[in-house]
């Protein structure tokens, strides 16, 4: 990435009291208006690396930087990190404790001390993006699977964040409430927000992403999407296996019918609009 990062760690490893090193010398930044997902076998150290980005941890070494300068881990400078960075975790019901949607999205601007009418400003905007507006008064536990993670991280855009984090935002959900909530995040991107997913579904990191982290036994590596979730070596230290885009590019240059600097397919979709422009060429 060219744009200096809004939020970084840089030589950071953490370990947990009397467990092994989950992760040393890790280097990750995050620029503007880019989508990452990040990629690893359970036990990889993706969620510690999530809390470590948002302040939810601190690092044993290294250092996390916010906007090029050293977060400080006093209540001023967690303060300062979370209105630019929002962590949302796999399971809402981890996040979610008022009594009602619309109670528990207004906590977090209410506790900026923001004046009544930005505070209800706020959620009135992240209940639209998320689409459940009219959830605004149901109580939370009322609500489906899908309604919750929607309402968990609706709670997370009301503190208008320049950076999204979200561990496993999908799990759980059945492919509709997948593609809304990629819909969503589709949108939050396109306002200028930095999205980061964890995420063990390869297809969907394809389909999604810009970027890619990939945790394995040697380390993190970082770079564009397709190029990272095609190299099988690296997968193959993940334990990753190939996204469906990638193994149908291979296939398609095997036969010359895609070239080597070409972008190969990343949804079925894709596939047959490419077959169509063949078919028509």
């Amino acid at each position: 990435m060219n744009a200096s990062p809004v939020v970084e760690l840089v030589g950071a490893a953490y370990a947990y009291q009397d467990g092994p090193t989950v992760l040393s010398g890790v280097d990750f930044g995050l620029a503007a208006g880019r989508s990452t997902a990040l990629l690893g076998r359970n036990g990889s150290g993706k969620t510690t690396l999530l809390r470590l980005l948002s302040g939810g941890l601190q690092c044993a070494e290294g250092v996390l930087r916010l906007n090029g300068e050293p977060v400080v881990y006093n209540r001023a400078g967690l303060t300062r990190l979370r209105t630019t960075v929002q962590l949302v975790v796999q399971d809402p019901d981890d996040q979610l404790f008022a009594a009602s949607v619309g109670q528990d999205v207004s906590f977090g601007p209410m506790n900026l001390g923001l004046a009544e009418d930005e505070v209800r400003a706020r959620v009135d905007e992240a209940l639209q993006a998320l689409d459940i507006t009219a959830l605004y008064d149901r109580p939370t536990h009322l609500l489906s699977y899908g309604q919750r993670k929607r309402a968990a991280i609706a709670g997370a855009v009301a503190m208008r964040p320049r950076v999204l984090i979200l561990d496993e935002p999908t799990a759980g959900l059945d492919p509709h409430g997948q593609e809304r909530l990629l819909e969503v995040l589709g949108r939050l991107r396109e306002s200028g927000t930095t999205v980061v997913m964890a995420t063990h579904d390869v297809d969907l990191a394809l389909r999604w992403a810009d970027d890619a982290a990939v945790l394995s036994p040697d380390g993190l590596r970082t770079g564009p999407v397709a190029e990272l979730l095609a190299d099988q070596a690296l997968l193959d230290a993940a334990r990753l296996r190939r996204p469906w885009g990638a193994a149908a590019a291979q296939v398609l240059r095997a036969h010359g019918l895609l070239g080597e600097g070409e972008p190969g397919p990343r949804t079925p979709q894709d596939l047959a609009r490419w077959a169509s422009a063949v078919r028509e060429g």
